[in-house]
């Protein structure tokens, strides 16, 4: 899907563009088509060919994903002594870092439970790129495997996971667009084993291209290239 807009110069169109969509100026590519420079009796203008992932195609791929529910779902009640501990575990361990929080539950699906942390200082328990929240969410899993739980918790907090699997998902279209549209490969940055998936999972039925993961460790990276399925 592409548009395209004319001005007195690129960042001028890119301008109009990002006017006219609603959109970030990251959120979409940006390919110059045509430029005719300034004159003695002709203004210079330049055309640029906006593409952007389709939105369809965005929300079908979060929908595919294992995402955590909206944080304004009603609370569900505590269903045994075990539960109960997780969460309080959980509280105890934000307390002893200094921040004040609240824990619910906020799902029970396929074998995970999902609390959910309501606190001021949410930004800072999410950490960079979510790291802290993904160490609260280990350690919270660790004293449930001493519980000899089955189900693996997910920790949440201001709805962060969905926003970041709907963020990764849209990186992941939006450079499979470059792909498919210059036919050259794309490496994405380091990711985590669920990202990736999440990445694999999403460009799946996108035709033009196809998906692997290169490196060694936890933070591997996704590349996307060029395929002849058109």
């Amino acid at each position: 899907m592409y548009k395209e807009f004319e001005a007195r110069s690129e960042e001028e169109a890119i301008d109009k563009a990002v006017a006219e969509l609603g959109l970030k100026k990251g959120d979409f590519d940006v390919e110059v088509v045509s430029s005719q420079k300034k004159g003695l009796f002709r203004k210079g203008s330049v055309t640029i060919r906006v593409h952007i992932p389709q939105e369809e195609e965005v929300i079908e791929a979060v929908a595919d994903v294992d995402s955590t529910p909206a944080s304004n779902e009603q609370a569900l009640e505590v269903e045994d002594d075990d539960e109960a501990k997780i969460m309080e575990f959980v509280t105890t361990m934000i307390n002893k870092m200094g921040y004040k929080a609240t824990v619910r539950i906020s799902f029970r699906r396929d074998r995970k439970l999902g609390l959910s942390i309501d606190s001021p200082s949410s930004s800072i328990l999410i950490g960079r790129k979510g790291r802290n929240l993904d160490a609260i969410q280990l350690l919270a899993n660790v004293y449930a495997g001493e519980l000899d739980k089955d189900y693996k918790v997910i920790i949440d907090t201001e709805n962060y996971r969905m926003r970041h699997e709907e963020q990764i998902i849209r990186m992941a279209f939006k450079n499979a667009e470059f792909v498919r549209r210059t036919h050259r490969s794309k490496l994405l940055p380091p990711m985590n084993p669920f990202e990736r998936r999440l990445v694999h999972t999403a460009l799946n039925d996108f035709n033009g291209v196809t998906t692997e993961s290169e490196g060694e460790g936890l933070y591997k990276q996704v590349r996307i290239l060029p395929s002849n399925e058109e």
